[in-house]
């Protein structure tokens, strides 16, 4: 026991809190896609109000999914330096789950709401991309 209290330190450091290809940016397009698809379905069978229930709800669900794997890329992986290099980097994630959320896709039936999301997700894994390479 004294002998690890006694142990010299070393100290390590990482741009993320795993190593890297534990972010990625393509959970939040997967939810973002699933989102996609059931606005369509929903298009599609529009007299069905026990379909349009089941799928409110997987959408609801889907939605807070996106907006949870953007913060986690912005609160773990995204550093200072990142936001530095991409000073847009903030209004992007802040758009993207906003699209995400209550005033997006959560209250939204409209496709082109998801893909407005697609872009603004399309456009972080983008910089995340550039982040990777450096």
């Amino acid at each position: 026991m004294l002998k690890r209290l006694f142990a010299p330190t070393i100290e390590v450091s990482a741009h993320c809190d795993l190593p890297c290809g534990v972010y990625d940016p393509a959970q939040a397009r997967i939810e973002a896609e699933s989102v996609k698809a059931i606005c369509q379905k929903v298009a599609e069978k529009s007299d069905d109000a026990d379909f349009k229930m089941r799928a409110t709800i997987i959408k609801e669900q889907r939605s807070e999914l996106v907006k949870h794997h953007l913060w986690v890329l912005w609160t773990d992986y995204f550093k200072p330096p990142h936001f530095e290099k991409y000073p847009q980097l903030h209004t992007l994630v802040n758009e993207a789950t906003k699209l995400a959320g209550a005033g997006g896709t959560k209250a939204s039936w409209d496709v082109a709401t998801a893909d407005q999301l697609l872009a603004k997700i399309d456009e972080i894994a983008t910089i995340f991309a550039e982040t990777k390479k450096g």
